[in-house]
């Protein structure tokens, strides 16, 4: 099926609906973590929760994502971010950087299941006029590989409000991660600038397809 000139809307609708399961899973693990760790903020808001309506952005799951597929970009979105409320935390800087880490390990665990499953997987020759469910679901299961692999990597990037951000701040001493956390105002455009200039392909793109390369595939 196709729309505009050059461009699969039904490969677009596909990685739309893979990119929104990603994204969910992503926000309900970092959700759950924090609720184990006892801030139940995220839990009393119905975010611990496989319900994509209760974590999407408008703009960042759905508008930007479409662009990005549209103009050729690399195809990253957001979610709304899960609230923690630190006072709740035993331990703040230890636990907060644990649900940080929640969010882009979910996202590797999905790699690695869709991964297994499409070496499991048997796949069927495509046949003229004959019902084949097995080639779209290996697409699928492709596609979810991928783009897992790519999220985490990219939210793993050390730059606030990313979760690499929020993981290195824990990691730092106290004053050093006071010193790092003034940057986070200026998160955003230094997140487009890495996108615009090209450190995207340099920073995120190689230890993608290294983990990529390490996953079990046909």
């Amino acid at each position: 099926m196709t729309g505009l000139p050059g461009i699969d809307v039904s490969q677009i609708f596909i990685a739309l609906i893979v990119l929104l399961f990603s994204l969910t899973v992503h926000e309900m693990a970092h959700a759950w973590t924090a609720d184990r760790l006892g801030d139940p903020t995220a839990r009393l808001l119905g975010r611990v929760s496989l319900n994509p309506l209760v974590h999407a952005d408008p703009i960042g799951t759905i508008l930007f994502p479409l662009i990005a597929m549209v103009s050729g970009a690399p195809l990253i979105g957001w979610a709304k971010p899960v609230p923690v409320n630190m006072r709740y935390l035993q331990r703040p800087r230890r636990d907060y950087m644990l649900v940080a880490a929640a969010g882009p390990a979910s996202n590797l665990v999905l790699a690695v299941v869709a991964s297994v499953a499409l070496v499991v997987l048997p796949i069927s020759p495509q046949t003229l006029d004959e019902a084949n469910v097995t080639v779209p679901l290996a697409t699928i299961l492709s596609q979810l590989m991928q783009l897992n692999v790519l999220l985490a990597v990219f939210n793993m990037v050390p730059i606030p409000p990313l979760d690499g951000g929020n993981v290195l701040a824990g990691l730092l001493p106290p004053s050093a991660a006071a010193l790092f956390n003034q940057i986070r105002p200026y998160g955003f455009l230094l997140l487009y600038a890495l996108v615009l200039t090209g450190g995207f392909n340099y920073i995120v793109v190689p230890p993608y397809r290294f983990i990529v390369s390490w996953l079990p595939t046909k």
